[in-house]
């Protein structure tokens, strides 16, 4: 027998060990142990033995451990053509025999068979002496074979652990399971196992402790929530699920997931690297469909595109998320209804994989494109995508996912729609409606069939002594009537608070009282539409003829009143509240809606009856009636309400009927804008995380309210919406949401800002700019904002977020712009937000503009003062941020690491991955200026990991130029080349960050091409720089320029050019800061080259030139040749 769990060790057959000799031959039998009956060739042999860098003569080192171990092993060991072959059955190795015996033991646990199961999976576990490889776990083979072996040994325990808990061995289990959880503190599984042991022992509290203690360690581990599993665990306990006693643990179905190691091994904590998504929550049980279900398995299993088909109501979203939880890998869950223009499908996947539209630090420039960033972040992602309600933005779906699905190779996506996307590679799973029995099935065997199941199990919930049994016949006729679709049945269930199942079939078709009356034929009464729909024209879609009819019937049973907000609350977009709804749902008919305008059906709202105080009770009785669903999503502060969107659907039709679409769409706008109104300061003060909290959760309703006064021509109050919801794209890296609707509202406002509302104006260009490559595309509209705001002095005074955003598109503050913020700065009546970004203004015009770093760090400190004092913790790490590049620029890196360190808490509440990424870059940045190349290269490859979750190409740019930077110290000229011509290729141009981005790759390499020793095409690089980066708009950019430039200068025999254009460096830093690795360099070869006298005297005219002079000096490309 051989073990290497444990020790490595071979034992006689009278149990007695063989000597091995030395830990280079144990290591040499582990390889062979670990391949056991199959060849293992020379070179696996001294890679695992030797690693990256074997002694010479290796070959022949090998051959003499092997000669030595067949001495002890005689017959053991066959040479082979291809390499050795340690002739023993697998099974008596003891690594081999484990994996086996927990297979098996796996299998009858899947079975059903957990005794079977708990007896292999014991056997499997007691082979175990030790940790795996002992005594040669520093061999270079071993790490990846002891971590595989350790997983797989954890995983045997959990197993074991499940096999025993469907035994009924619960109390002798907490122990184990206490000692395996604290051992391995993430494994949910165990967590769980240890819920339901302690439960199944009667500990019901401590139970519920143990998943707080979960819920705590991951959230504090990996600031993540417990996942569905333990989730779905602890609501058991809460409930006293009977599902929780051993019993119901006979059978374990078949699925159960065995994957981790024992109570001795120690805990490996792997960290995501990806957010967990969540599926949305189903209150209600899952009824049928378990063929469907299955067929969707296979279907993904085979392809990479399954489309759930069929009519509405028939439970296609509820089929998409069984089979998304079921699916084996990660799933994230996308509601398209709420959209009304297709052009929103990319900004919804885009929030829904969580990914930020843009960075919230200034100069990120605008947004990328939304399916250019969701492709980023899902070029090697192994994820499904649910992509919910399709069927009225189907052409927008088929053109984004016929591109992910040739862009990500890793990519599944499940959509439901009614109607195919028409692209290939499509696999259709056509969703009927739920099976119905026969005429004549008695109550036992109709339960077999889903729609009287579903409706028996939805009747019990609300009438607890329903039976079968009583109302068969009527239950029957119900769902016959209502063609099997599930939503149909769940409405028609839940008027058994009310009615009973013999009055709900009679109102799908009974006999008038007076039949006379009726033109629709004897016996069927007139408002009876349900039945004439599921039975009339066989030309109208199947979809229709059902829903329509169920809406209909539960709308005939509505008060006047209770109608009216029905209708009404279709107004709103992704849900509303109660103060919303009080607001906009009462009737009016005020001159406001008159006056606004605007619409085609008048003024104001029927009279109906409805007072505001009386929504509350109104809605509440359209929840009782199902036809409104209550509801707390994160990130609301309390209840929230929405609707079906075929019930929605439906009320906007009868809001059109009732002549009110355009009322309710004007008080719709009027709310949402009170609400961004009342947000916009707020968002600038110590509020802040609330009031986006609050806004995110009325995003569909603010963008909605935009897009139709946009639609209705009323550019005034779209105007208005616009510019305080700019504050909020800002924060929240959304800029691109209000694009769309930003250019179409200049094409009807035309280039000139309506009258008292220039501000308002000049975001809606910026805001239309973020849509466009480069902002001359704007034309006009560019000129007439860059006049506004001059007319401003270029300090806004109802908008300060103004400041920030004309910025980020536009560039630092150009002279004359900041001496008009220097004039303004002491007006005691300005906003203090205001004031503070003034202050920031005014330090980038002294740094980038005056060179004078001095008065820079005066100003942004005083910035980040009044940042303080209000609280903002966006701006205050935009403050903290340009104070650390100032330090860096200085040479204090400690100042710098300090500042940005704290600049990080601020920004890491606002979820910005991006953002996160920047300052990590900056901090790698001073690493490698440091010389720490280890510590600048894992920041770098940090951040490309997480440019690459939020889709954000600019930033992977600047980290791939750091690494480029990083390869080139160690003198990896082609690797460095090849980064930084990726890094090229990933950036932007058009606006001010992203050509300064791009300026600084082109600087980048072009030091490589001079390392390289070709000025040639150094040069070629160095004239793609744009001109305005080098002195009218960016000073560090130019300096930095100047000192590579110096470079080039020395490579060609000018070492007086280099002095030069040292000292013009010196004068764009505005301070003498420690010289970087290459500028010092050069300075030492040029002060060789001409001694210090006429070194110091060229590096004086330098300093000493005028900005036109240093223009020139930069530009003259062949001044040294």
């Amino acid at each position: 027998m051989f073990g290497i769990l444990g020790a490595t060790q071979v034992w006689n057959a009278d149990g007695s060990a063989v000597a091995l000799g030395g830990p280079r031959r144990r290591a040499l039998l582990a390889l062979l142990l670990l391949d056991a009956g199959r060849v293992v060739t020379p070179e696996r042999l001294i890679d695992g033995l030797y690693g990256e860098d074997p002694p010479a003569g290796v070959a022949n080192a090998l051959q003499s451990q092997v000669s030595r171990l067949r001495q002890v092993l005689p017959q053991k060991i066959e040479f082979h053509p291809a390499g050795y072959r340690l002739a023993i059955d697998p099974d008596d190795v003891d690594s081999h025999r484990f994996q086996r015996l927990s297979a098996e033991g796996r299998e009858a646990l899947a079975a059903g068979d957990p005794a079977r199961a708990a007896v292999l999976l014991r056997e499997a576990l007691e082979l175990w002496r030790g940790p795996a490889l002992a005594d040669v776990d520093g061999a270079p083979f071993a790490q990846v074979q002891v971590t595989r072996l350790e997983e797989l040994r954890i995983s045997a325990a959990e197993d074991r652990m499940e096999a025993e808990l469907a035994l009924g061995g619960h109390r002798e289990l907490v122990a184990g399971l206490r000692e395996l959880v604290d051992a391995h503190p993430l494994r949910e599984r165990l967590r769980g196992q240890l819920m339901r042991a302690l439960y199944g022992s009667g500990r019901q509290s401590e139970a519920l402790e143990a998943y707080e203690a979960a819920r705590s360690e991951l959230a504090d581990t990996l600031g993540a929530d417990p996942g569905p599993e333990l989730a779905a665990v602890h609501l058991a306990v809460l409930r006293g699920d009977p599902e929780l006693t051993p019993a119901a643990h006979a059978h374990v179905p078949r699925g159960t997931s065995p994957t981790t190691p024992t109570a001795s091994a120690s805990p490996t904590v792997s960290e995501p690297a990806r957010p967990r998504f969540v599926l949305p929550t189903q209150l209600t049980s899952f009824v049928g469909r378990d063929e469907e279900l299955d067929r969707i398995g296979a279907q993904l299993s085979e392809g990479r595109l399954v489309t759930l088909i069929g009519p509405g109501g028939a439970g296609k979203t509820r089929i998409a998320i069984e089979a998304a939880g079921r699916y084996g890998g990660e799933a994230c869950f996308v509601e398209l209804a709420g959209l009304a223009d297709a052009a929103e499908v990319p900004h919804a996947i885009q929030g829904a994989l969580g990914l930020r539209e843009a960075g919230v630090m200034p100069g990120a420039g605008p947004a990328p494109d939304p399916v250019d960033r969701v492709t980023a972040a899902l070029a090697d992602r192994p994820l499904l995508l649910v992509l919910d309600n399709c069927e009225h933005v189907v052409g927008e779906i088929a053109k984004i996912v016929g591109r992910l699905l040739g862009d990500c190779g890793e990519l599944r996506v499940l959509a439901t729609t009614r109607e195919p996307l028409g692209i290939p590679g499509e696999t259709l799973c056509p969703i009927p409606p739920l099976r119905l029995p026969p005429p004549g099935t008695d109550h036992v065997r109709a339960l077999a069939f889903p729609a009287v199941r579903l409706f028996t199990e939805r009747a019990v919930a609300v009438q607890p002594d329903f039976e079968l049994a009583a109302d068969l016949d009527a239950v029957l006729r119900v769902c016959t009537a209502l063609d099997g679709l599930p939503l149909a049945i769940e409405l028609a269930a839940a008027r058994l608070r009310s009615m009973s199942a013999s009055e709900i079939a009679s109102r799908l078709g009974v006999v008038s009282a007076a039949p006379e009356q009726s033109e629709y034929g004897p016996g069927i009464r007139p408002d009876e539409r349900f039945r004439l729909l599921s039975r009339g024209s066989r030309t109208a879609q199947p979809r229709q003829k059902t829903l329509r009819g169920v809406v209909d019937w539960s709308w005939d049973l509505l008060t006047e009143p209770e109608r009216a907000v029905l209708r009404r609350v279709s107004v709103f977009a992704g849900g509303w509240t109660l103060e919303a709804a009080e607001a906009v749902c009462a009737d009016r008919t005020t001159d406001d809606d008159v006056a606004d305008g605007g619409g085609t059906d008048g003024g104001g709202t029927r009279e109906a009856g409805v007072d505001a105080f009386d929504v509350l009770d109104l809605i509440d009785s359209l929840v009782d009636k199902s036809l409104v669903v209550a509801h707390r999503p994160e990130g609301a502060d309390g209840v929230r309400y929405r609707m079906l969107e075929t019930i929605r659907a439906y009320g906007a039709e009868r809001l059109a009927e009732a002549g009110e679409t355009a009322a309710l769409r004007r008080a719709h706008a009027r709310y949402f804008l009170a609400l961004v109104g009342e947000a916009e300061p707020r968002l600038r003060r110590a509020e802040q995380l609330d009031w986006l909290r609050r806004l995110s959760v009325d995003q569909d309703n603010l963008h909605t309210a935009l897009r139709r006064r946009v639609e209705d021509g009323d550019t005034g109050t779209a105007l208005r919406l616009l510019a305080p919801l700019s504050t909020y794209w800002l924060l929240r890296g959304v800029r691109l949401e209000g694009a769309g609707p930003a250019r179409e509202l200049l094409d009807l406002i035309g280039p000139q800002a309506p009258e008292g509302l220039d501000e308002e104006y000049v975001l809606c260009v910026l805001a239309a700019a973020n849509g466009v490559s480069d902002n001359r595309e704007l034309g006009a509209h560019t000129a007439a904002a860059d006049a506004v705001m001059a007319s401003l002095g270029y300090i806004p005074q109802r908008f300060p977020s103004l400041t920030v955003i004309w910025a980020m598109a536009m560039g630092a503050p150009t002279a004359d712009a900041a001496e008009l913020i220097s004039l303004t700065l002491d007006d005691p009546g300005r906003d203090p937000w205001a004031v503070a970004l003034l202050h920031l203004g005014q330090g980038y015009a002294h740094w980038m503009v005056r060179g004078d770093t001095a008065l820079a760090e005066r100003e942004f400190s005083a910035g980040l003062a009044g940042f303080r004092v209000l609280g903002d913790r966006w701006a205050m790490a935009n403050a903290l941020d340009v104070l650390a590049q100032l330090a860096d620029w200085q040479g204090d890196n400690e100042r710098a690491a300090a500042l940005a360190d704290e600049a990080l808490g601020y920004v890491e509440p606002l979820g910005a991955i991006e953002d996160m990424a920047q300052l990590l870059c900056r901090r790698a940045e001073r690493s490698a200026r440091d010389g720490d190349t280890e510590a600048a290269r894992a920041d770098y490859e940090r951040v490309v990991e997480l440019s690459g979750r939020a889709g954000a190409p600019d930033c992977m740019a600047m980290a791939h130029l750091g690494l480029g930077e990083v390869a080139r110290a160690r003198g990896e000229l082609a690797g460095a080349r090849a980064l930084c011509e990726l890094a090229l290729g990933e950036s932007g141009t058009g606006w001010a960050g992203l050509d300064m981005n791009r300026s600084l790759i082109l600087i980048g390499l072009a030091r490589i091409a001079e390392a390289e020793g070709d000025p040639e095409r150094a040069r070629g690089y160095y004239r793609q720089v744009p001109e305005a980066e080098l002195v009218s708009r960016n000073g560090p950019v130019a300096a930095s320029f100047a000192e590579a430039l110096a470079g080039l200068a020395l490579l060609e025999g000018g070492p007086e050019r280099a002095a030069l254009l040292l000292g013009v460096a010196r004068t764009l830093r505005g301070a003498e800061v420690p010289p970087d690795r290459d500028t010092a360099r050069v300075g030492a070869a040029a002060r060789a080259a001409l001694g210090e006298a006429a070194f110091a005297a060229a590096h004086a005219r330098g300093v000493a030139l005028s900005r036109e002079q240093t223009v020139v000096a930069l530009t003259d490309f062949d001044a040294a040749r």
